[in-house]
């Protein structure tokens, strides 16, 4: 496997200087964020894509710094009923347009959320047991055969039509997809083209064990993120993982996303990528860094040292 580095935590800094930075630190495979979620402020889709010269700019830039672009990453809801699912969807069909045009293979996102049934405005993360009120088992059928399923099954053509390989959708909260088994819920309703983008922070935190995650998922593993998170200490024990403070008050949070190695130890990392190469994925893995105790610089310092000392190559 080789590290790949996910820019956004580097947002503050202008495109060139974020390259020189990460290229002093040795890392020259990037992910790139598109939109969505993610401002993505290294990279303007539409500019890109309805300015020829403006994209051989970037392919130009990109080579000056020997960078090579392994992945496009467009997470959001394309499922949310209203604006933003349309602004998202959106987003993705030109992510597609140009991967085509990079030559990139691989898109990372996410399944998206829908509303509970037709009419709704409001996405509904149904996680609780379905018998009390058994009315909960008409909206999961209708969010996934009403609205996600064929949502996939088309996008996966519009895919394919641009020549993409992967689309690794991210185990991410408050998505339809968000473990192992939503994943081939989804994957064997839709393509083997849908696989999981496997980032071990939010399943530790959900409560689940990502390297018995990575045995489940086998072959479907499309991808890998190099993220990390800890759950506090004295937090936790009076007030369950279910946290709904921001994400930047991390000193009265009961989890916080932090840099690779200060949450999980070197040795689980270790144990966890020769897991996960053990089932076959030989791939990139790609750091997110959102450790808002430290910089940014210092965060992706201190991930980038803890991932090359636990990657299997």
């Amino acid at each position: 496997m080789k590290l790949a580095y996910i820019t956004d935590s580097l947002g503050s800094l202008p495109f060139e200087t974020m390259l020189q930075k990460v290229q002093g630190m040795g890392v020259e495979y990037l992910e790139m964020t598109t939109g969505g979620w993610s401002p993505a402020p290294h990279l303007n889709l539409d500019e890109l894509l309805d300015h020829p010269d403006k994209l051989v700019e970037f392919k130009a830039m990109l080579e000056k710094y020997h960078m090579k672009l392994i992945a496009l990453n467009c997470s959001g809801n394309p499922l949310d009923p209203g604006p933003m699912g349309k602004e998202h969807r959106r987003v993705i069909k030109r992510t597609f347009e140009l991967a085509e045009k990079l030559n990139v293979k691989k898109i990372i996102t996410m399944s998206g959320l829908p509303a509970a049934a037709p009419g709704d405005q409001i996405p509904n993360w149904i996680t609780t047991t379905v018998s009390w009120p058994a009315s909960l088992q008409d909206a999961l059928k209708y969010q996934w055969e009403d609205v996600a399923i064929p949502y996939w099954q088309a996008t996966v053509k519009d895919a394919k039509a641009h020549g993409i390989e992967k689309i690794a959708l991210e185990n991410f909260s408050s998505q339809l997809v968000y473990n192992p088994e939503t994943l081939l819920k989804l994957r064997d309703a839709v393509d083997p083209m849908i696989g999981m983008n496997l980032d071990p922070s939010h399943l530790i935190w959900m409560g689940a064990e990502p390297i018995a995650c990575a045995r489940k998922l086998g072959p479907a593993i499309h991808h890998v993120h190099g993220k990390d998170v800890r759950i506090e200490r004295g937090m936790v024990d009076t007030r369950t993982v279910l946290e709904t403070k921001p994400i930047d008050d991390i000193q009265n949070r009961a989890w916080n996303y932090v840099a690779v190695g200060c949450g999980q130890d070197l040795q689980w990392w270790k144990e966890f990528f020769s897991v996960v190469r053990m089932t076959g994925y030989n791939d990139f893995v790609s750091l997110e860094m959102e450790d808002l105790s430290m910089s940014p610089e210092a965060g992706v310092q201190t991930s980038i040292d803890a991932l090359q000392h636990t990657l299997s190559f």
